[in-house]
């Protein structure tokens, strides 16, 4: 049954069992009777968290206390106090204590807890002991999971921590990995993070080139590294691209070869095999609250890539809350997150298993062979919560997909979507095509700080095209350029207080004064992440794009991110990509690029669909000056497209300085769009160039 497309009424509601039920709802109880929270009303689940959401950002302290006690993080040396200073860029989190982030990650679920049916379905038995269910459920494109036990998991990162510290790896040192989404990656981590060394990853679809850029930074001393991977039905060989990282990467100590593809380790190289080859309990170095964790890294579509770093205890806090409270996530769930090595959402994967929840790794295309394999891969995991890209919800629509009529699905509880904005009509065919007691939690953060901050609640209602909250120990608002917070209006989103999560520094950046830059100079204190959204009344959030590429048309501000939700509605647009041009004579250039659909041709009765489309879901001040057919829509690595750099291109910067090919998924397709750069600036048209 369709649905009306109004914000007014909400699309679904939890039932009272399921707010019950949530860890949320338990957690509030537990922070109002022994951290000064304010009591849960009981029957109104809306203003209960409104008013565990302000004080979680009020009484910061308090809140994060509550965190630490509700799940269990074990200090080795206790702290002296919880966030002395606040003020930002700088506030310090738990100074005095110590603790290993990986020493949580493999605590497992407790014995007592109870198996699911998935248990039996992934080849392990729900009767067995707590030590011996699937951390971790990896699955190639032939769909057969192989489970690996917690047992078999603290045993093999035993095994790998105890031989980097043999290599001479020391806390701080810093470790990467050239790896699929694999398990051999999830131990690699987190041996280097039961060592106290610094991970850091980059996907094997990567180029030499983009992954020095990101690896030279930190200087590691130990690679590990595949032969290659599958993808598409095709095995893809790396030997070449490691021995160039190899190369280019004097500072390494030992290279541990992934044979994924079965071969033998190149010359002087260590086979995974040997380098795990002693299975044996962990041994964990507690270091402070803030000690490293890991690198992650900015796009570096506009330059070298911002090399971020997040700090053990920040991050151990941060996803505790975001998977245990926020995706409800715990002892006898399973995670399925779509993603790649090379982007943030890996690492809060492999992070489920702080909540002794089964993190699933899928390795694969993400479309192929089948349009609806990632929902074919939830159905054989048996996964609690499904998460994917804004982008291929809206692709299985045009796809004529149909999970819940297909599929068996009954264990899927959430689908979470991230990477851009879900429009309405992505939420409304997730309802109708997904199930309608689906909840569907629509989540917005960034690499900077490795979380969301706005996204999944699962006690709240939710309404089409929004985010349902900000997170809790989330100070999140819109902001005019004058710091006025909004309210049913676009504006910035800012961050008010710090979270743990936030970057401990950017690397090679020793006087902090990029990462004041990146975040605090427009508004001094205030965490300004780029993004433009709108708070609504009823306590949502709605993303509309990056500030950075807005569209501002006679002073009225448009996000591209309601432009591709209209265009994109018509069967014939496969992507689209939207810039504004400010011309040297004062003039306002706005094309609309498009994408065709297989059998689609741009003449006039389509661009007429297109225009009367965005004029009827937006305005006619949304209307493009032109539309341009091209062959596919460039993105980032992580799928963003990349509006800013071909902005710049039609303002005539030269490609090498708008972009850096490394960092981009296609870059023929940015090349097609320097070349029609350049020709529109050297032939006069009366809209744009010469």
């Amino acid at each position: 049954m369709s649905i009306e497309d109004r914000t007014d009424q909400p699309l679904w509601r939890p039932d009272p069992a399921r707010v019950a039920a949530a860890r949320i709802t338990r957690f509030h109880a537990v922070a109002a009777e022994r951290h000064g929270a304010p009591p849960p009303g009981g029957d109104d689940p809306e203003a209960d968290y409104a008013a565990l959401h302000r004080w979680s950002v009020t009484d910061l302290e308090a809140f994060w206390r509550a965190v630490t006690e509700f799940f269990d993080v074990r200090f080795a040396a206790e702290p002296t106090a919880v966030l002395p200073d606040p003020r930002m860029p700088g506030a310090r989190w738990f100074p005095g204590a110590t603790l290993n982030y990986a020493e949580h990650a493999l605590r497992g679920p407790a014995p007592t807890d109870a198996g699911t049916d998935a248990d039996a379905d992934a080849g392990t038995d729900a009767d067995a002991d707590a030590a011996e269910r699937p951390a971790l459920l990896a699955l190639g494109e032939d769909l057969t999971p192989r489970p690996i036990s917690w047992a078999e998991l603290r045993g093999t990162v035993g095994a790998l921590a105890a031989w980097l510290r043999a290599q001479g790896v020391r806390p701080g040192d810093r470790v990467c990995g050239y790896l699929p989404n694999v398990p051999e990656a999830v131990v690699a981590l987190l041996a280097s993070a039961a060592v106290g060394a610094v991970w850091t990853s980059c996907a094997p679809d990567f180029g030499a080139r983009a992954v020095l850029d990101r690896f030279q930074q930190v200087e590691p001393t130990v690679l590990f590294a595949v032969d290659g991977y599958r993808f598409a039905g095709r095995e893809h060989p790396r030997a070449d691209t490691v021995a160039e990282l190899r190369a280019g990467l004097p500072t390494l100590r030992a290279v541990v070869h992934v044979p994924l593809l079965g071969t033998a380790p190149p010359e002087t190289a260590v086979s995974w095999d040997e380098a795990t080859a002693d299975p044996t309990e962990p041994v964990f170095a507690r270091v402070p609250f803030d000690h490293p964790l890991w690198v992650l890294y900015s796009s570096g579509t506009t330059g070298l890539p911002k090399a971020i770093v997040q700090s053990q205890g920040g991050i151990l806090l941060e996803h505790l809350k975001q998977l245990g409270l926020h995706l409800d996530l715990g002892p006898g769930d399973r995670l399925f997150w779509y993603t790649s090595t090379g982007w943030m959402m890996w690492n809060f994967l492999a992070s489920s298993l702080l909540t002794g929840t089964t993190a699933v790794l899928y390795d694969g295309a993400p479309a192929q062979p089948t349009p609806d394999i990632q929902w074919r891969v939830a159905e054989r995991v048996r996964a609690t919560v499904f998460g994917t890209s804004a982008a291929y919800v809206t692709a299985c629509a045009k796809k004529d997909v149909h999970p819940a009529r297909d599929l068996d699905l009954s264990a899927t509880r959430c689908v979470a979507t991230t990477g851009s904005p879900l429009p309405p009509d992505g939420f409304r065919w997730l309802h109708e095509e997904a199930g309608a007691d689906l909840w569907i939690a629509s989540v917005s953060g960034g690499t900077d700080v490795c979380s969301c901050f706005a996204g999944g609640v699962p006690t709240l209602p939710v309404y089409l095209g929004e985010l349902q909250a900000p997170c809790l120990g989330t100070d999140l608002a819109a902001w005019d350029a004058d710091g006025t917070p909004l309210i049913d209006e676009v504006g910035e989103l800012v961050v008010g207080t710090p979270m743990p999560s936030m970057p401990v520094s950017f690397w090679n950046d020793p006087d902090g004064s990029r990462y004041r830059e990146s975040y605090f100079d427009m508004y001094p204190g205030v965490w300004r992440h780029g993004d433009w959204i709108t708070h609504t009344s009823h306590g949502g959030v709605i993303i509309h794009g990056r500030s950075d590429s807005t569209l501002n048309r006679q002073g009225v501000r448009m996000g591209s991110a309601d432009i591709y939700e209209a265009v994109e509605l018509l069967p014939e647009i496969r992507e689209s990509l939207v810039i504004g041009v400010e011309r040297p004579d004062g003039g306002y250039w706005m094309p609309l690029f498009v994408a065709l659909a297989d059998g689609a041709v741009l003449d006039d009765a389509l661009r007429g669909r297109i225009a009367a489309t965005i004029r009827e879901r937006l305005s006619p001040r949304h209307l493009p000056d032109e539309i341009l057919q091209i062959p596919g829509v460039p993105h980032t690595r992580t799928g963003k497209r990349l509006e800013v750099p071909v902005k710049r291109l039609f303002q005539g910067v030269e490609l090498d300085r708008a972009a850096n090919l490394g960092a981009v998924d296609d870059p023929e397709l940015l090349r097609f769009l320097a070349r029609l750069a350049h020709e529109r600036s050297t032939v006069s048209d009366g809209r744009y160039g010469g």
